[in-house]
């Protein structure tokens, strides 16, 4: 193996993840190694990524994780998830009509909605609806559709198609990667779908990711840089990690 001495944190992180997409595996001392680092510094890596969703680990190194469900979404990088959802609080408006994605992000915000007097919010999310349920000033409406047990998202045909029947002001997502050439991705098709779906009936679409999600791709493209209006992160935006999309969409 060749040999990446002084590599740092981030780039490392982007290099482990690139090992466990080609590779399926990283084990410890194979990337310790590689990258000319201690074999406790890529432990605390591994332990980073898997705080990030990107890898699970296993007994001498770890393995890349798959579609995650709801719930453990909902655990990973939930500081992050509470920062992004206050700042897109500011964007929601008191009246009109919104849609929501399925995701642990938007599902914070749901849960914290204030200050609306005639709102209907739109989801394809069962857990963000039943959030919603009796909020002052919410009517919530669900897509309906065929329920992923791996993503707690409601996908298929009837959830694109009640998608499509709304205009809305404003569609409130999240990614599982935001790449500055390719957009938005999910890790599944289905959920791309319904993503697209809802996007082409709002007036602004407006996309919350953490760090995490940077300069990551996932499977499928859900959203292209053309229907995404505004980038929602925890970082300030004239963090230089936000530098690369200044130019593609407004930056929070």
């Amino acid at each position: 193996m060749s040999t990446i001495p002084g590599v740092a944190v981030e780039e490392r992180l982007r290099h482990l993840t690139e090992l466990l997409e080609a590779a399926g595996a990283v084990s410890i001392p194979d990337a310790a190694t590689e990258l000319g680092v201690s074999e406790m510094t890529i432990r605390r890596d591994l332990a980073e990524l898997e705080e990030r969703g990107a890898a699970r680990r296993v007994r001498g190194g770890a393995v890349p994780t798959g579609p995650q469900t709801f719930a453990e979404r909902h655990r990973i990088r939930s500081r992050a998830k509470g920062q992004i959802a206050n700042k897109v609080l500011d964007l929601v408006p008191a009246t009109g009509a919104i849609a929501f994605d399925a995701s642990s992000t938007v599902m914070r915000l749901a849960g914290s909605l204030t200050g609306a007097r005639d709102l209907t919010v739109i989801t394809n999310g069962p857990d963000t609806f039943s959030a919603l349920q009796g909020r002052p000033g919410v009517t919530a409406i669900s897509t309906g559709g065929r329920l992923d047990p791996a993503t707690g998202s409601l996908v298929g045909p009837i959830a694109c198609r009640s998608a499509t029947q709304f205009t809305v002001d404003l569609f409130i997502t999240s990614a599982a990667g935001l790449d500055r050439r390719v957009g938005a991705t999910e890790a599944t098709l289905e959920d791309a779908e319904v993503k697209r779906a809802f996007a082409a009936g709002a007036r602004q679409v407006v996309l919350m990711a953490d760090t995490s999600k940077l300069e990551q791709r996932a499977l499928a493209v859900a959203l292209e840089w053309s229907e995404i209006d505004v980038v929602v992160t925890e970082l300030d935006a004239r963090d230089s990690r936000l530098a690369p999309y200044l130019s593609l969409a407004r930056v929070l």
